[in-house]
């Protein structure tokens, strides 16, 4: 199964947009050859851009209280475990501690490095970091593997609070959803969303045996969801089939 996430505002949208660049950074760091640490290092930039876009330290503050406050109220709910939500609410006290406790904005630490700030601005011009470009950086590619891995944790050390944020936070939306079969006729679905409720984010998991790829929209009151194929040249087209796919809206 491929699963598709569309979010319905602009801080799920973020979130969404920098999850998959800590997986790469993590995935990148672990590795030893230069040129994948020369993409850790752009995989960094890339967290940068995005975090400094809004104020993402102070929202995620907000959602981590958000959350510890509805959960608090499931105190003596004899249909909630007890353990468990001590232990969930442990781990949102932990976070929301580790993420205030960051200085300024998210990268702040990072974007006062000079070094880094001299890479960072030839490292989107093609061949822009060659030797000529940017020696310091040349000699640092050089270094052992074990000194370009410590000098890369030390710096994705002052985001991993963000990283934490945002597995906490997107963990328990994707878990507030309920995932359920419908059927698209002739490849289109929509549903309308009921007044007064709030969702966050649409999942849909389709079979990739399919070949079929979503077209997802959405707002407070409606979401639909167009079913594509691509044909011989990659483009997608609708099909006019009936087809099954697993849709969950999480609030």
């Amino acid at each position: 199964m491929i699963l598709y996430e569309y979010p319905f505002n602009e801080g799920i949208r973020t979130m969404l947009r920098l999850e998959p660049l800590f997986e790469r950074l993590q995935l990148l760091v672990a590795r030893e050859s230069a040129i994948d640490h020369h993409l850790a290092i752009a995989t960094l930039f890339e967290i940068i851009d995005v975090a400094s876009r809004a104020d993402l330290k102070s929202d995620l503050l907000q959602e981590l209280e958000r959350h510890r406050g509805q959960l608090a109220g499931y105190r003596g709910n004899p249909s909630i475990s007890e353990a468990t939500l001590d232990q969930v609410l442990g781990r949102l006290d932990e976070t929301h501690a580790a993420l205030h406790a960051l200085p300024g904005k998210a990268g702040a630490t990072l974007t006062a490095n000079e070094w880094l700030m001299a890479v960072r601005s030839r490292i989107s011009i093609p061949g822009g970091t060659c030797e000529f470009d940017l020696p310091a950086y040349h000699a640092w590619r050089h270094e052992s593997s074990e000194r370009r891995q410590a000098d890369l944790r030390t710096w994705a050390a002052t985001l991993l609070p963000l990283a934490d944020a945002l597995q906490v936070l997107l963990g328990l939306l994707r878990e507030s959803g309920m995932p359920h079969k419908v059927l698209a006729t002739n490849g289109v679905y929509q549903q309308s969303l009921p007044a007064g409720k709030s969702f966050q984010l649409m999942r849909v998991r389709l079979d990739e045996t399919t070949g079929l790829v979503p077209e997802i929209s959405g707002h407070r009151l409606m979401v639909a969801v167009r079913l594509m194929r691509a044909d011989a040249e990659g483009k997608l087209r609708p099909i006019a089939l009936d087809a099954t796919f697993e849709l969950t809206l999480c609030a």
